[in-house]
């Protein structure tokens, strides 16, 4: 039984296994035990000399990684074509950087009491979920691959019953990493091969749904709508979740203040009329969302990833 702020979902046995398994104790996981002994580590130190480490390495990456250094470079090609060349190597300087620190700062999710994440987690427009949960309303939060994502899933979890989807990923101890850091405090986690029906119904028993849809997915099940007036093979899933779950639908998104070393965890107002029950416009809106989330600290965002990497019949790749 999942409770917090008087809601309680029943556990559902699709819920992804986070317990412990002799066989992590292999030899291939033993570089991802040492990253997990080093995440500790480095939350030993003090937050500026983490910071002022993860620049480095940042300064490094973007040096040493070609390939996602040109993936970043056309995603803002496509994005922000004003950008001048100056302007744009001054941006991915800073982004490379924010990946790094971001990974740096990952041991504080893992190993961070609850007292000291709300000292480097804070909400900004919380109130706008409160109001919702308080009119009777339920609630999916709709957030987007920022190097602040983990510090989201955290503060969320602290304040709310939530659940949502796990990309599980090909190294079983890394999963249970991550399966750990975020159900910390009581989120609950299905992998996509478990669907979305069981968080549907957490949904529907007052969970907060958590969910991130500015993935490329490939073509099967997506449709193309602008991101940044760029065709996206975008899955047009949101507005459907909303309907179903009788949900209201908030953007979120968070940045890190280097001055405050802090995460700032943005709530913003729920989607206008939404959902209107048409795929093409209702993920129009979506992501509408997602481009007003992105600007709030565009540096910040994951710009390695392939955002457009499937295109239209007939039309060119970009990577």
């Amino acid at each position: 039984m999942n409770k917090k702020n008087g809601i309680a979902a029943e556990k559902s046995p699709l819920v992804f296994d986070a317990k412990f398994h002799a066989y992590f104790l292999k030899p291939q996981y033993w570089s991802t035990w040492f990253f997990l002994v080093l995440s500790y580590l480095i939350f030993l130190l003090p937050n500026k000399l983490v910071d002022l480490l993860g620049n480095c390495l940042g300064d490094l990456l973007r040096k040493i990684n070609k390939k996602r250094l040109a993936i970043a470079y056309k995603n803002l090609d496509l994005c922000y074509p004003e950008m001048s060349e100056n302007e744009r190597q001054f941006f991915l300087k800073n982004h490379f950087r924010a990946q790094m620190r971001s990974i740096l700062h990952y041991g504080f999710i893992l190993w961070g009491s609850k007292k000291s994440l709300q000292k480097r987690i804070e909400f900004q427009g919380q109130e706008n979920i409160d109001a919702a949960i308080a009119a009777g309303h339920n609630v999916i939060v709709m957030t987007i691959h920022s190097v602040g994502l983990e510090a989201a899933v955290s503060a969320l979890g602290r304040a709310y019953s939530v659940s949502g989807p796990f990309k599980s990923m090909k190294n079983p101890v890394a999963d249970w990493i991550v399966a750990r850091a975020r159900s910390k405090f009581g989120t609950l986690i299905y992998t996509r091969e478990a669907g979305l029906r069981p968080i549907i119904k957490d949904v529907r028993s007052g969970c907060v749904m958590c969910y991130l849809p500015d993935e490329d997915l490939g073509k099967e099940r997506s449709i193309f709508v602008p991101l940044f007036d760029v065709p996206k093979a975008t899955i047009p899933v949101l507005g459907r979740l909303a309907k179903s779950c009788r949900a209201k639908v908030f953007p979120c998104v968070s940045c890190y203040d280097t001055a405050q070393a802090k995460y700032q965890v943005h709530i913003l107002p729920p989607l206008d009329n939404f959902p209107l029950g048409d795929d093409q416009l209702d993920t129009q809106t979506m992501n509408q969302a997602i481009e007003q989330l992105i600007n709030i600290c565009p540096e910040q965002y994951f710009w390695t990833l392939r955002l457009f990497k499937t295109r239209p019949e007939g039309e060119q790749r970009f990577y």
